[in-house]
């Protein structure tokens, strides 16, 4: 009995000091919807590109720029801002749902910390995509997206589940693959933000949500 509770308070303490440290309430679900999210904004992006007669398709395998017209970057742009949209949102509101549930402040200063590690490659990589675009290297976008959203998981790990690590480092490899491949960046972009956050918040979930839940 007495080892039992012995160890029941090393755990209660080692909860305390992951709640100080970490930030624990993020959703497994958010992950799946903001895959789900990922997978048809691809859909959407690739008939857009086949309707548009584009030439960033499989027979494009220059690193060089290729003409893409104002229209066709406004529309593919918007999909691209109602993914990030729906995503965050889906994000927020599954997180702060699981927080009150579980009596953890939402916003506090491992949140922010959080924030701030994550936004910061994220941003980074932000501005270098638009660089890109300025300079017409399509081909090298999507490549460039996973490869700095894998630093800003990386980077933004310390701050909470360690398991996020894992997804950032998927992202940062299939990101460097995709280089290799110019012309398939929208299917690698498909994989890394649809697929991969599908089997990592099914993962969360099983491994964290259901465990809190019970």
């Amino acid at each position: 009995m007495e080892n039992e509770k012995y160890l029941k308070d090393l755990s209660e303490i080692k909860n305390m000091m992951n709640r100080s440290s970490r930030f624990i309430s993020l959703s497994g679900l958010s992950g799946v919807f903001a895959g789900c999210y990922a997978l048809i904004g691809a859909v959407i992006a690739k008939l857009i590109l086949n309707e548009n007669n584009s030439m960033y398709g499989e027979e494009y395998t220059s690193y060089s720029a290729t003409y893409i017209n104002p229209d066709l970057t406004q529309q593919l742009f918007l999909v691209a801002i109602a993914v990030l949209i729906l995503a965050i949102g889906t994000a927020i509101l599954l997180t702060t749902r699981k927080a009150r549930k579980n009596d953890q402040q939402i916003w506090d200063a491992t949140s922010k910390r959080l924030l701030i590690n994550f936004f910061a490659p994220l941003a980074a990589g932000g501005v270098f995509c638009l660089v890109l675009l300025q300079y017409g290297i399509i081909g090298l976008i999507a490549p460039a997206m996973l490869v700095f959203y894998g630093l800003a998981l990386i980077h933004g790990s310390k701050y909470t589940f360690a398991d996020l690590k894992s997804l950032g480092y998927a992202n940062l490899i299939l990101g460097l693959i995709a280089t290799q491949f110019i012309g398939f960046g929208i299917y690698f972009w498909a994989v890394g933000f649809g697929v991969f956050h599908i089997i990592y918040g099914i993962w969360m979930h099983n491994k964290y949500d259901r465990k809190t839940a019970e």
